[in-house]
């Protein structure tokens, strides 16, 4: 899994779909605004909203861990 990351996985890639992931629906607002502002109000208790912040969050998760991939491989 790791060669996935550190070989074929480009940081411009991984952010094109992070973001596309993470931040799709884009209108009227971002969806993981609106569940990002759901759990903060306390209303975030539906299954259905609770995997679909887990669902946008793994865009932000993709770069992350490609990101770190690169620090460890890589240096600096």
């Amino acid at each position: 899994m790791w060669e996935f990351f550190d070989t074929k996985l480009t940081m411009p890639a991984a952010v094109i779909f992070g973001l596309l992931l993470g931040l799709a629906p884009f209108y009227p607002e971002p969806h993981i605004w609106e569940k990002l502002k759901m759990l903060a109000a306390g209303t975030l208790k539906r299954p259905i909203d609770i995997f679909d912040l887990a669902w946008h969050s793994l865009g932000f998760l993709l770069i992350a861990v490609k990101a770190w991939r690169d620090y460890i491989v890589h240096g600096s």
